[in-house]
C-alpha cells in the first residue's frame, strides 16, 4: 500500500519550496536566506534545521553530503532534495492553498483565482 501523502504546515511548505528553488544547492543556510528573502519574515537557522530533519523523517526529503567547499577549511554541506513523496506533498499543498484562495479578495481589491478580476 502506498504511503499516504502528509499535510504540510506553513513553514514546512516554505522550506520545501525553497529547496525546489535552490535545486542542487539546498543546504540549511541557503534555505534560510531563500525563505527570508521571499517572505520577508525571519527564520532561525535552528527552525530550518529542525524542519529539514522532520521532513526527512517523514520521507519527504533526502540528503547527500557535498564535497568540501573550495576554500581553506571549507566544510562539506548536507544538501537536501525532495523525494517523490515530497514532490507530491508540495503539489497537493499548493493545490489546496490555491483552492482555498480562489475567489478571495486580495489587499489590492482584485479577486484571486482563475478569473483574476472582480
Amino acid at each position: 500500500m502506498p504511503k499516504p501523502i502528509p499535510s504540510l504546515a506553513e513553514f514546512e511548505l516554505y522550506v520545501m519550496l525553497a529547496l525546489v528553488r535552490l535545486e542542487d544547492q539546498g543546504y540549511g543556510a541557503a534555505v534560510k536566506r531563500e525563505i527570508e528573502g521571499r517572505t520577508g519574515r525571519g527564520a532561525s537557522i535552528g527552525a530550518v534545521y529542525a524542519t529539514l530533519g522532520r521532513l526527512e523523517d517523514k520521507g519527504l526529503l533526502a540528503h547527500e553530503i557535498s564535497a568540501p567547499t573550495p576554500v581553506q577549511g571549507g566544510r562539506a554541506r548536507k544538501l537536501y532534495r525532495l523525494t517523490a513523496l515530497g514532490q507530491e506533498a508540495v503539489r497537493l499543498a499548493t493545490f489546496r492553498l490555491g483552492r482555498m484562495m480562489d475567489g478571495l479578495a486580495t489587499d489590492s481589491g482584485a479577486r484571486a483565482g482563475a478569473g483574476g478580476g472582480r
